[in-house]
C-alpha cells in the first residue's frame, strides 16, 4: 500500500489543527511535526521527515485519508466503520485482515464482506444471503447495480410476494459483489429500507419511538378503528406479528411509554421504531374479528381430532405445512390426515360437526 503524495499534503495540512484518528496523532508546532501510534512517537520532524515516517505507516495514514476524505453522513461513516470492527480491531490488525479474506458482518439475513484494496487503499463491499455463505460464486447471481436489490426483495424463494421488507423470507442465490460504501448502503436501503439510519440512531440514543397508542391515534380513515385494541389483544397481535420468526426488526416500541407489552422484542440487530404498516392492517382486521361475542357450540371430536386441530392451526400459524412430507402421518398437520379429518367431520358446506355459524355471529 502507497502513501501518495496527495496523502502526505492533507497531513501536513491537517497537522495545522492536528490530526486524531484511530490511534494515528499529527501536530505541528513552530515548523517541526510530531508524529506518533501507538508503541511509537517521532518528534522534531521536517516535511521530508515526515514523510518518511508517514510512509513506513503507511496503514495509519492511509485509514485516516480514507475516513475523512469521503462525503458522507454520520450515521453511513458509523455503519461502515462497524463493518469492519474500527472500534475493536488496532489499525494494523484491522488492516491486515481486510486484506486476508476480509471482515464479514451480519446484517439480518445479509452477509456483508469488507475487503481492502491494498493498491488504492480503498475498501470494497459484497453482499450476499447469510445461507449462500460457503456457495461458490460461480453458483450465485452476481450483480453490480443497487437498483437490483429492489427485484429481490420482493419475492421469497417460493416465488411468493414478500409486503415486509424485513421478513426471515429473503430469497437466495445472489451476490452483489465489489460495491463502494455508497453502493453498498444503497443496496441495503433497498433490501432493508431504513434500518441503517434507525440502527444509528438507536446507538446515539436519538431513535424517535412512537409506542403502539400514538400510532394508533394518529390513524384516520378505515384504520382509525384500531384505537380499540389494547392490553391482551396487543400482546397476541405482537406475537403474531413481531417475534423473530416473523421480523428481523427488535421491536423497541410498547403499548405506551408506560405499559410496556411483555412479547419478547427480537434479537435483531437493528431496531423497529414503530407498528409498520402490516401490523396496523393486520390490527384492523383483528379489531373487527374482536368485537365478536363469544359463542358456545358443541362439536363431537374423538380426543386426536382435538390435538389434530390444534397442531394444525400451529402448523399454519409457523408456517411449515410445506415441510410435512405426505407419508409423515404421524404429525397432526399432514395433508392426508386433514383431508380424512374433513372427509368425516365437515358437512357438504364446510361446516365442521355440521354446525352452522350465524350470520348474526360474524361481522366480517
Amino acid at each position: 500500500m502507497t502513501v501518495s503524495r496527495s496523502h502526505i499534503a492533507a497531513l501536513r495540512d491537517a497537522a495545522d489543527t492536528g490530526v486524531s484518528f484511530d490511534g494515528l496523532s499529527v501536530t505541528v508546532d513552530d515548523g517541526t511535526y510530531t508524529f506518533a501510534i501507538p508503541d511509537e512517537r517521532h518528534t522534531g520532524l521536517d516535511a521530508a521527515e515526515l514523510a518518511d515516517v508517514a510512509t513506513a505507516n503507511n496503514a495509519y495514514v492511509t485509514n485516516w485519508y480514507h475516513w475523512t476524505r469521503i462525503d458522507r453522513t454520520d450515521s453511513e461513516q458509523t455503519y461502515l466503520r462497524w463493518l469492519e470492527h474500527a472500534d475493536g480491531l488496532a489499525v494494523p490488525q484491522r488492516y491486515d485482515a481486510l486484506s486476508e479474506g476480509g471482515l464479514t458482518r451480519l446484517w439480518g439475513e445479509l452477509s456483508i464482506t469488507t475487503t481492502l484494496d491494498r493498491d488504492e487503499a480503498q475498501r470494497r463491499y459484497s453482499i450476499r444471503h447469510e445461507n449462500d455463505t460457503n456457495t461458490d460464486r460461480a453458483e450465485l447471481a452476481v450483480y453490480d447495480d443497487p437498483l437490483d436489490a429492489r427485484e429481490i426483495a420482493k419475492h421469497d424463494d417460493d416465488g411468493h410476494y414478500r409486503p415486509l421488507k424485513t421478513a426471515p423470507t429473503l430469497r437466495t442465490g445472489w451476490l452483489f459483489a465489489d460495491l463502494s460504501g455508497h453502493e453498498l448502503l444503497r443496496t441495503i436501503d433497498f433490501l432493508y429500507p431504513a434500518t441503517v439510519h434507525n440502527w444509528y440512531l438507536e446507538r446515539h440514543g436519538e431513535l424517535d419511538v412512537s409506542h403502539w397508542r400514538e400510532t394508533a391515534q394518529r390513524q384516520t380513515g378505515i384504520y382509525d378503528l384500531i384505537e380499540e385494541l389494547g392490553g391482551d389483544q396487543l400482546e397476541w397481535l405482537t406475537e403474531a406479528c413481531c417475534v423473530d420468526s416473523q421480523c428481523l426488526k427488535r421491536r423497541q416500541w410498547d403499548e405506551s411509554d408506560d405499559e410496556p407489552l411483555d412479547t419478547p422484542r427480537g434479537d435483531g440487530v437493528f431496531p423497529c421504531r414503530e407498528p409498520c404498516s402490516l401490523v396496523i392492517a393486520v390490527a384492523r382486521k383483528l379489531t373487527l374479528l374482536e368485537r365478536e361475542q363469544p359463542r358456545e357450540y358443541t362439536f363431537e371430536l374423538t380426543p386426536s381430532e382435538k390435538e389434530q386441530l390444534e397442531t394444525l392451526i400451529d402448523a399454519v400459524a409457523e408456517g411449515r405445512t410445506e415441510e410435512i412430507r405426505e407419508a409423515d402421518t404421524d404429525d397432526g398437520a399432514n395433508r392426508y390426515r386433514a383431508r380424512y379429518l374433513r372427509a368425516k367431520r365437515f358437512d357438504e358446506h364446510g361446516r365442521l360437526s355440521g354446525v352452522p355459524t350465524s350470520e348474526d355471529d360474524t361481522e366480517n
